[in-house]
């Protein structure tokens, strides 16, 4: 009896066997020029980014409550203010308070949860701006925000700092927020040393933990 199923064609398996060459050309390097293959590599890296954002924006269940927390707060967040690059530096993402957009450092991800929560953590920055008028100069302003984005965002759950190589049983969410706060701030080109990063981090600590706006609860 004649198949009424399309059958794959000689065409469809030569573009199959020259996806699958090209990809590992450009992961060993074999049968290619560097510059090309960096060229490729970073294509690559960019389209998984924008893909996980696209499905991260449509149904992740946290991405999405922020996103319309934002729209309602009067300051929509369209694809275009969260933008994947490749990135110099050794963070996930980052917020550019001055331009109004999300950076998504694609290449820096190494899972969709992980992505998922980078993007919830800066829809966090985005809504402090949003609502606060955030002084991203003012170190105990940018220390709330940081305390604010790392607790909510999912950032310090249990799995994420065991990858870090962070393992505790007490009070480990706390301790997590509060690092990588500190670790934030110290960042910031107003801050002149980790002991005023931490100095700024505890002044604001016992009314910026607890505030989980716009979160009914820690996500």
């Amino acid at each position: 009896m004649p198949s009424t199923g399309s059958q794959p064609s000689a065409n469809d398996d030569t573009n199959i066997f020259n996806k699958w060459s090209r990809k590992f050309s450009v992961v060993t390097g074999l049968g290619i020029t560097e510059e090309d293959r960096l060229r490729e590599l970073e294509t690559h890296q960019n389209n998984v980014c924008n893909r996980w954002k696209k499905e991260l924006m449509n149904h992740s269940p946290a991405v999405t409550f922020m996103l319309k927390r934002l729209e309602q707060s009067g300051c929509p967040v369209a694809p275009k203010h969260l933008s994947c690059q490749p990135c110099g530096f050794d963070r996930s993402g980052g917020f550019v308070p001055s331009a109004g957009i999300t950076i998504l450092c694609q290449g820096k991800f190494w899972s969709k949860t992980h992505m998922e929560h980078t993007l919830v953590h800066e829809l966090v920055h985005m809504y402090d701006q949003c609502m606060f008028q955030v002084d991203w100069n003012n170190l105990r302003h940018h220390a709330c925000s940081e305390i604010r984005a790392n607790s909510l965002s999912g950032d310090c759950k249990w799995t994420r700092e065991l990858r870090r190589g962070f393992f505790s049983f007490t009070k480990q969410h706390q301790a997590c927020v509060r690092r990588r706060a500190v670790l934030s701030v110290a960042a910031n080109p107003a801050c002149p040393d980790v002991a005023t990063a931490e100095k700024a981090v505890n002044e604001v600590w016992d009314s910026c933990f607890p505030d989980t706006r716009p979160f009914d609860e820690i996500y």
